[in-house]
């Protein structure tokens, strides 16, 4: 299968890894299933010429908005922008949309001889803490609501630091408040503000490097002009979190050299006045250098930062050397808080307001009560017979089960679905034993796409209720029913 051998060909194509492993284990070597390119359940699309009922598939036309979009042509004709400009170097996208990406696009490029994408990267997702987010519950996370509490700069950074490179990350506001008091109000804003406090105090603002070096200077500036070079290989590899990191270790380093050297107790000692001036000036520069680091994360911040050094973005190319900031410089006279401390608290009374404003506007203006023996939950969007038509629902029989290792979550099951056995795993483990599994009838969706829960490969879903506080219970026939029976 061509789409097979270059993926292996060229094991830059898919990444993260996880990704390729995915998409090969569970769709490609197990052998592709025909696609239909055309669909008759909804309208909106685009029309097929030779049949009124059927719209072009959707990721059909979307994903060739690629090529024409830059001025592809089928009969030869494509624009200079189009010979530019593909195959693109990367396809950035959420790890929910890899398959087609990944599958079937390489398949429609084959098809017209066009070369393929030199990398495509499911990047994760970032998920609730608390749960699924709900317009009825108002505790929808919406990107406004984020900026007006916390500034662009502040929500910029947690979704960059909160979104690892494989793996989900999470966000709740309990999180951004920590996060922003951690490291953005402690590790930089206080940094920036107590040197430029300690200039002023000093010498008038002024900041002059005397040449008076010690040892521990040494350490500083090759963490700082070595930050650059860091930062660049994890970006190269689409490590946006651990890019950032990388920055914030010159600012961490910053506070380091502070403890180290302790300006205060060197402004005691007028014969020491060279030594300290060579200190701050050591610092300034050293932030001046992170902060330009920094700009592409958090542009105004960093902005701000060179505004009140009264210092220049040191251009990329100069970063891993140290001596750039202008000797005499002045910083400024009052410099500005660049993070505010949060309370929790005072947050959440804020998060209070702003979800119910989102009962309101969603015509819900209190709590449903629960009716005795039922509960209430959010309703999903209507789906068409046709749609529900797809969906194959079994009794199956549990013949064995066990404990998903490295999971507190997850069962195993072998489920005998008729003639044939499937494996399903199930998060139920915190509700029934291995041992109690075995042996029971239960209601199985049999046609879902396999899918892997921390490794191991699932080819089905056990049906569960879940109550109001989130217990779950197997669904099972109420009558003796024999493996492989039909749920209608």
């Amino acid at each position: 299968m061509p789409t097979v051998e270059h993926i292996n060909s060229h094991p830059e194509f898919i990444q993260p890894v996880s990704r390729k492993n995915e998409m090969m284990n569970n769709f490609l070597l197990p052998g592709l299933q025909d696609l239909c390119v055309s669909r008759t359940s909804f309208t909106w699309g685009i029309p097929v010429t030779f049949d009124p009922k059927h719209v072009t598939y959707v990721w059909l036309d979307a994903l060739t908005n690629y090529i024409t979009g830059i001025g592809y042509d089928a009969d030869g004709n494509s624009t200079e922008q189009f010979n530019k400009f593909w195959p693109a170097d990367l396809h950035l996208i959420g790890k929910d949309i890899i398959r087609f990406h990944t599958i079937y696009w390489p398949i429609f490029l084959m098809a017209l001889d066009l070369p393929l994408p030199k990398q495509v990267f499911g990047h994760p997702w970032l998920i609730q803490a608390d749960g699924k987010m709900s317009k009825s519950k108002g505790n929808v996370i919406y990107a406004d609501d984020l900026v007006d509490l916390f500034g662009v700069d502040a929500v910029r950074y947690f979704l960059i630091h909160e979104m690892p490179f494989e793996n989900d990350g999470v966000i709740s506001w309990e999180l951004l408040v920590e996060r922003i008091n951690s490291d953005l109000a402690n590790t930089l804003g206080n940094l920036v503000n107590r040197t430029i406090a300690m200039s002023n105090k000093y010498f008038g603002g002024m900041v002059a490097d005397k040449g008076v070096a010690e040892d521990v200077d040494a350490d500083l500036k090759a963490v700082v002009t070595g930050a650059r070079q860091k930062v660049e290989a994890k970006m190269a590899d689409l490590r946006v979190a651990d890019a950032v990191t990388e920055v914030f270790n010159v600012f961490k380093r910053c506070n380091k050299y502070i403890d180290e050297t302790e300006p205060w107790v060197l402004a005691k000692d007028e014969a020491k006045a060279d030594r300290l001036s060579t200190v701050l000036y050591n610092l300034v520069e050293s932030i001046t250098i992170g902060t330009s680091l920094l700009k592409s994360f958090m542009p105004e911040t960093a902005d701000k930062i060179f505004a009140q050094l009264n210092a220049s973005e040191v251009a990329y190319d100069d970063l891993d050397s140290f001596g750039h900031y202008a000797s005499g410089s002045k910083v400024t006279e009052t410099p500005e808080i660049l993070f505010e401390r949060l309370k929790l608290d005072e947050v959440m009374e804020k998060v209070a307001v702003i979800e119910e404003k989102q009962k309101a506007a969603n015509g819900v203006t209190e709590e449903p009560e629960a009716e005795e023996g039922g509960i209430d939950i959010e309703a999903k969007p209507e789906i068409s017979f046709d749609e529900f038509g797809k969906m194959q629902f079994q009794v199956g029989e549990i013949i064995k089960c066990e404990a998903v290792e490295n999971s507190k979550k997850l069962l195993c099951s072998q489920v005998k679905i008729g003639s044939q056995t499937k494996q399903i795993v199930s998060g139920i483990r915190k509700y029934y034993s291995p041992e109690e599994m075995v042996g029971k009838k239960v209601m199985v969706l049999v046609n879902l796409k396999p899918a892997k829960l921390a490794g191991v490969l699932s080819e089905g879903m056990l049906l569960c209720a879940e109550d109001a506080d989130g217990n779950l219970s197997l669904m099972t026939p109420e009558k003796e029913m024999p493996s492989g029976a039909e749920i209608c």
